[in-house]
C-alpha cells in the first residue's frame, strides 16, 4: 500500500467519523420549555391562525394545553422537543377521561396525557353556564 492511498483511506475515515458525530448530535432533543400563557397563546397563533382562542386550560406541568374555540378544542402537547398541536369537538375534549391524575384526550392520531391541577376535569374555567360534560344543559 503506497503512501497516498494511506493518506486518502485516513482521511475518508476522519470525514466519515465526522459525519457520524454530528448526526448523534442532531438527533439529541433539546430542552422544551414549559408553557406559560403567553407561550401557549403564541402557539396556538401559530398553529391555528384563523381560531380566536375562547379559554385557555394549561396542564400542571407545562407540557400541554386545551383550548377552546367556538365548537371546537385545540389541543397541543409535547413530543420530543416540540409540540403536536390537533383539533376536535370541543364535546369531545369535555368528555374526556382522567386516570391517575391525567387526562387523556383522544385525537384522530394519538391520546396525550396532560397533568391535572387539582384533579378535576374539566376544570371550572373551561364550562361555561351552557355547558355540561360536553352537552347543553337543559
Amino acid at each position: 500500500m503506497d503512501k497516498a492511498l494511506l493518506i486518502q483511506l485516513l482521511g475518508s475515515a476522519v470525514a466519515v467519523s465526522l459525519l457520524v458525530a454530528i448526526a448523534a448530535w442532531a438527533r439529541i432533543p433539546r430542552p422544551t420549555p414549559p408553557l406559560d400563557a403567553r407561550s401557549a397563546r403564541a402557539l396556538l397563533a401559530e398553529e391555528f391562525p384563523d381560531d380566536p382562542v375562547d379559554t385557555l386550560w394549561i396542564a400542571a406541568d407545562g407540557a400541554g394545553l386545551i383550548a377552546r374555540s367556538g365548537e371546537r378544542a385545540l389541543v397541543a402537547w409535547r413530543k420530543g422537543d416540540g409540540y403536536v398541536a390537533r383539533d376536535l369537538a370541543w364535546s369531545a375534549a369535555l368528555a374526556a377521561k382522567t386516570h391517575n391524575g391525567f387526562v387523556v384526550v383522544k385525537t384522530a392520531d394519538g391520546a396525550p396525557r396532560l397533568a391535572l391541577k387539582d384533579g378535576v376535569w374539566p376544570p371550572p374555567q373551561l364550562v361555561s353556564p351552557n355547558f355540561v360534560s360536553g352537552e347543553a344543559a337543559a
